[in-house]
């Protein structure tokens, strides 16, 4: 069973980047600050990105279920995702958005996303609050770290304070950048896991099979355990450039990673970390090809 640990959805986007606003436009693109991008595959015409879509690629690439976090730059989309699991309450796990300075929810959601190398205030004790409502209501936190160890040493605080909180951290740990295995290390910690959502876009210059990237799987196993990597496709920006099924098939047909440590990090991770108790296999449609 394959579940994916870091997509997203929204009805339209209405968040913020460095430059300026950011507006869902037409044919997978957005109004980026001003420039023009393909933010999401040309075939999502109105720039709605749907949960039928996301449901329609997840049938065909036989992924059991996903994790729809939140960035900032899509702005909040709480309404249109606890819309979306209503829909597909076995396929989805949601994550409201935490933004500072701003009230938060936790009713309805599986976890809380946290886009903490976007934050203005980069030590995590000083949210405090939100760490503690997930601790108390029995949620996950998804969260993306600035780059290197920028701010594992105050993660390393609020895990100490709540070490029964289970906690994804992001990208890989933006595993190009410089100490990024520093944001591995944190895994070492029971409730810790590591998701590696927009991993191919970090080594989209190389491009596929993605031979470094899964090298970076192999070492950060080394630190952590392959008991505590997840995979995550980045959903749906990842797919201006493959396939869906890409985004995990290179793990797949690696012949440097083990069956059981494909099975670990392809699904069984997720499944219990993230509770997709009625999750199921599913079953590939052959194609014309």
């Amino acid at each position: 069973m394959i579940i994916d640990a870091h997509t997203h959805l929204w009805k339209s986007q209405n968040g913020i980047c460095d430059n300026g606003p950011v507006i869902s436009l037409k044919n997978g693109r957005s109004d980026f600050g001003g420039e023009i991008r393909q933010m999401a595959p040309p075939y999502m015409l109105s720039g709605e990105n749907s949960p039928e879509m996301l449901i329609s690629n997840m049938d065909y690439a036989c992924v059991s279920g996903a994790v729809i976090t939140q960035e900032v730059l899509d702005g909040n989309q709480d309404a249109y995702l606890l819309e979306a699991k209503k829909k597909y309450p076995d396929r989805l796990r949601i994550c409201s958005l935490y933004e500072e300075g701003k009230d938060f929810s936790v009713d309805g959601f599986d976890g809380i996303k946290i886009c903490a190398c976007k934050l203005k205030e980069k030590d995590l004790t000083k949210h405090f609050e939100v760490f503690k409502a997930a601790n108390d209501n029995n949620k996950f936190i998804s969260v993306d770290l600035a780059d290197g160890d920028l701010q594992t040493a105050s993660m390393r605080e609020i895990i100490g304070q709540f070490p029964d909180l289970r906690i994804a951290v992001g990208h890989f740990g933006m595993v190009t950048t410089e100490g990024w295995l520093e944001q591995i290390k944190l895994a070492r910690n029971e409730n810790v896991f590591i998701e590696s959502g927009g991993i191919t876009w970090l080594y989209n210059y190389e491009f596929y099979p993605y031979p470094t990237a899964v090298r970076s799987i192999l070492e950060a196993a080394q630190i952590c355990g392959f008991e505590k990597l997840m995979w995550g496709s980045d959903y749906p920006r990842t797919m201006v450039e493959i396939t869906y099924k890409m985004s995990y098939d290179f793990i797949t047909k690696s012949a440097e990673i083990s069956p059981d440590d494909k099975l670990k990090f392809l699904g069984e991770n997720a499944a219990g970390f993230y509770r997709f108790e009625n999750a199921r296999e599913i079953s590939p449609i052959k194609n014309m090809l």
